[in-house]
């Protein structure tokens, strides 16, 4: 007998830094250490690289910035502007979850 049921696809999950939590990955704000050395914020989620995820929670943002979790990820120093931009981004995607 064959089984007609459709399979159900699994659904990636990424750990945030700042609350420890799983989430599926696409609801999180990926940085990225790529090859080279550089920090940033990937938006596609398929730059190559070392990753950490942040919720898009103000608190969460905090704590990870606070215990230097994001750093501590990526296993390299983060600039005070790229915690900055990440601040306005996490800011950016609460607003629109909040709105929805």
């Amino acid at each position: 007998m064959k089984n007609n049921t459709p399979k159900t696809k699994k659904v990636p999950e990424r750990r945030c830094t700042g609350c420890g939590e799983s989430f599926p990955k696409r609801d999180l704000i990926r940085v990225v250490r790529t090859p080279e050395g550089s920090v940033e914020i990937d938006f596609t989620g398929k730059k190559s690289g070392r990753g950490a995820y942040i919720c898009p929670k103000a608190a969460c943002f905090k704590k990870a910035r606070k215990y230097g979790r994001i750093a501590k990820s990526l296993e390299v120093p983060i600039s005070e502007e790229l915690y900055d931009v990440l601040e306005h981004e996490v800011a950016v995607s609460e607003a629109q979850n909040e709105d929805e």
